[in-house]
């Protein structure tokens, strides 16, 4: 790309349009906003009682259809695959059809526009619709990842945390749009992130890695700017809760919320136009010193010496990955696949992840008849959801930096945060199983939280445990935890025990319940077995993360990081100067 060579004129505006359009900068940016849209699957507690009225579903069928949205969501595999050999817009557009395909269809079956489904078909709905989420995530979170590989700790960071505000936001922008018709929430979240997907298809590109000092800092201010969107987003549900919302007033809210949105894309701007500014000058300066011509990449002579060993060691025959499953390498390093699979550690955490994430996520599908056999009003339910949403991003961001900082300052080890994690989850739990007064605000909270908490402390604990080589295939597994929860603590725990309870009641009245009713339970026993079993698993889910505590403390208490270091000062050594970067200082570290 060309600057122009003018201080004023249209071309000089149009290559700094252009060069914002298709720099780093702004494929965050585009990101950002996908990512907010990609949360629909946090939201099912908003329209499943529509689901359920409508097409006469127990608990249990309909628990069943959460567990078929999970699995969609969770199930990332297909998604990996396509975007191995294809560049991240086509699996960005496979995702948007799915998303709007799924939700559609559930959307028409909701409002009767087409005859009922069956059972199995509104599973795949859902399932083909929510395993949209894993492509947007492996189309513009991995492509953000490898665009800055330096700070991929950061950018897995912000981008899971919009998917978890994702849910507030959307709640907004729903009842700006449609008041508190859920059944048209459906169809939002059916054209709303595929909209926003194809608006961006072609800016979400891999890039060649050019190294900038200050790309820390430019995140913090992505990091601050989303910190500020979730303090008004939590702002609006004191507000809401206190005082009737007309949905002028959800358009004002609506409003904001967009404003903060899109105030990163003022971020982009600047770092891009500073960009701009130093790319220009150092083609300036090339012109006017043909002789000494600004490096735009510069030899990697340190790497050029290694690379002269390199074929040697690539060449040698490796046995084969089934005479080594166990026999793995040393934590830390990179493990194979089965070899990950296989080991005791992988094992133990997932079992533990199985616990807590199926625990949680139980209590967040749930809320909506949670919060209605408890008496608690319908327009709380949405104060509910948001709640979780916010907590979720806050629990995300907050395990990420923060058992970064004590696991780097203090060597505390990052599975005795997923322990304490769970440990605070159980509190959550109890008051569900005991009905507490207000209880399910406080609630909503604890386990918003603490779902979003386990997710970064899991897929790090994968990372740092059996290295970086197989990660994307070892993190896909570390997903499946969760339809595996799910299943077996809402479909076969939560669902049995409320449509037993259920039952109960309408026999106590006399009543003989119609083919294709809904079933409803009332009162603080419809949940509380349910309760008191999923608050029993977390706990377990405690004990067996402490083995993990326990197996990996020394491996903790050395310099995990060391050979990531060493790496990166190697890959500086070899880069020695930035494009349009200018002055060789600014490799320094």
């Amino acid at each position: 790309m060309v600057a122009g060579g003018g201080t004023s004129g249209c071309s000089d505006i149009s290559s700094i349009a252009v060069h914002v359009i298709t720099g780093r900068w702004f494929v965050v940016f585009a990101s950002l906003l996908i990512m907010a849209a990609a949360g629909a699957t946090y939201m099912f507690s908003l329209y499943s009682s529509d689901i359920k009225s409508v097409l006469g579903y127990d608990q249990t069928t309909l628990n069943l259809l959460s567990f078929f949205k999970d699995l969609g969501a969770n199930v990332g595999v297909l998604s990996g695959l396509i975007n191995e050999v294809t560049p991240p817009w086509v699996v960005l557009s496979i995702g948007a059809v799915m998303n709007f395909f799924g939700y559609f269809m559930i959307w028409l079956a909701v409002t009767q526009k087409i005859s009922a489904p069956k059972v199995w078909q509104m599973c795949l709905y859902i399932c083909i619709g929510a395993n949209s989420q894993s492509f947007a995530n492996t189309g513009s979170l991995v492509t953000c990842v490898k665009n800055f590989p330096e700070s991929r700790g950061v950018v897995l960071g912000i981008l899971k945390g919009y998917v978890g505000l994702s849910g507030a936001i959307i709640t907004q922008l729903f009842h700006a749009f449609y008041g508190g018709d859920t059944k048209s929430l459906i169809l939002l979240i059916g054209w709303l992130p595929a909209a926003i997907s194809f608006a961006f298809l072609r800016t979400i590109r891999i890039m060649k890695v050019i190294r900038q000092p200050n790309e820390l800092k430019v995140f913090y201010n992505f990091l601050y700017i989303s910190l500020a969107l979730a303090g008004f987003l939590m702002l609006m549900i004191i507000v809401e809760s206190k005082t009737e919302f007309s949905q002028s007033g959800y358009g004002g809210s609506a409003a904001v919320v967009l404003l903060l949105l899109f105030l990163p894309l003022a971020v982009v701007i600047i770092e891009e136009y500073n960009l701009w500014n130093l790319k220009t000058a150092a083609t300036t300066a090339a012109i006017r010193s043909p002789n000494h011509p600004v490096q735009i990449v510069t030899e990697k002579v340190p790497k050029t010496e290694h690379q002269k060993h390199i074929p040697k060691t690539e060449h040698k025959k490796q046995p084969s990955c089934w005479t080594t499953i166990f026999n793995p390498p040393e934590r830390g390093e990179d493990f194979t696949i089965l070899q990950a699979l296989f080991s005791v550690d992988m094992l133990i955490l997932f079992l533990a992840a199985i616990c807590g994430v199926g625990g949680t996520l139980t209590a967040i599908d749930n809320l909506g008849q949670i919060g209605m056999s408890l008496g608690y009003p319908k327009q709380s339910i949405s104060t509910f959801v948001t709640l979780v949403s916010i907590w979720n991003y806050l629990g995300r961001v907050t395990s990420g930096f923060v058992s970064e900082i004590v696991l780097t300052k203090y060597k505390f080890p990052r599975p005795l945060m997923l322990s304490m994690t769970l440990l605070v989850s159980c509190v959550g739990h109890l008051m569900i199983a005991f009905d507490v007064p207000n209880g399910l605000y406080v609630a909503s909270v604890v386990i918003g939280f603490c779902f979003g908490a386990q997710w970064p402390l899991i897929f790090a604990i994968i990372s740092e445990l059996f290295g970086l080589k197989y990660y994307s295939t070892l993190y896909n597994f570390g997903s499946v935890a969760s339809p595996i929860g799910l299943y077996v603590l809402n479909v076969k725990v939560a669902g049995n025990f409320y449509d037993r309870e259920a039952e109960k009641q309408l026999r106590a009245k006399g009543i003989v319940r119609k083919t294709g009713e809904e079933l409803k339970c009332f009162g603080g026993e419809c949940f509380k077995l349910s309760f008191l079993v999923i608050t029993g698993v977390t706990l377990l889910g405690m004990f067996v993360s402490l083995i993990l505590v326990i197996r990996t403390r020394s491996f903790y208490k050395s310099d995990i990081y060391k050979k990531f270091r060493d790496e990166a000062e190697t890959e500086i050594a070899g880069n020695g100067a930035v494009v349009a970067a200018g002055p060789p200082e600014e490799t320094r570290k």
